[in-house]
């Protein structure tokens, strides 16, 4: 019997501790995430720099998972990862399982690249009456030209930059700091040059899956403290800077 109540005991005190236990690694599991990160695009590089900070400073643990654009919103939407380093705000109508955060973290600027064309650019229509080339499946330079009567889809940043040094369109759009990394890559400083003003800014939002409804004003209100104080933008400044250096090399 002296057994049966010390084995009883220890049960009891296995489960009193289990008990305490648990809820600390509920908290732990709750607040670590892994979100999807778009393979080989500069500025999701950017913007899961930006993220880190941000979630840093929430105190909340995060990983990135590296697929393809359209697979990336296919695990996210479905929750098998936990949401979307950045998109566009619209991606909310078509996904409603993905929650969109506030304020922006980050943009891209769809940009004209030029070789010896001279052009004044002022928004898409500006470039319409040109031969413009864009990346296949780029959403931003597919909506800005469609429409225009002479562009030409190629597959890769390079090979866009590369075609307009063979003069095979008059005009190359690229987001403004891709186009820039891709230039200073191939050693092309000399050969191309982005215009200025940008032919739009467009805005990109972190998303969360539903299921982490809850974290989604803590880390919000750790977004606005960082825009009110500068910090994002001079977090995305240092990245970038980084990023057009390293590409020198």
């Amino acid at each position: 019997m002296p057994a049966a109540t010390g084995s009883r005991r220890r049960w009891l005190k296995a489960c009193a501790g289990a008990c305490l236990l648990g809820p600390a690694l509920i908290t732990r599991a709750e607040t670590s995430v892994r979100i999807a990160r778009l393979d080989s695009v500069p500025d999701q590089a950017v913007g899961a720099e930006i993220l880190a900070a941000i979630y840093r400073r929430a105190g909340i643990g995060i990983t990135f998972v590296d697929l393809p654009a359209k697979r990336s919103l296919l695990e996210s939407s479905e929750g098998r990862v936990d949401g979307e380093v950045q998109r566009i705000l619209a991606v909310q109508d078509q996904y409603p399982s993905l929650i969109a955060l506030h304020p922006s973290i980050n943009f891209i600027e769809p940009t004209a690249f030029v070789t010896d064309a001279e052009l004044q650019v002022d928004g898409w229509p500006s470039i319409s009456g040109h031969s413009i080339g864009i990346v296949r499946g780029v959403g931003s330079s597919e909506r800005g030209t469609a429409g225009m009567s002479r562009v030409e889809a190629v597959t890769t940043m390079e090979q866009l930059m590369q075609s307009l040094v063979a003069k095979r369109f008059d005009v190359a759009v690229n987001d403004g700091f891709s186009g820039l990394l891709v230039i200073r890559r191939l050693k092309l400083q000399r050969s191309v040059r982005p215009l200025s003003p940008a032919l739009e800014h467009i805005p990109l939002y972190h998303f969360l899956h539903e299921r982490h409804r809850d974290l989604v004003p803590r880390i919000e209100k750790v977004m606005r403290e960082m825009q009110a104080s500068g910090e994002l933008e001079r977090v995305r400044q240092q990245v970038v800077a980084r990023m057009l250096k390293d590409a020198e090399r």
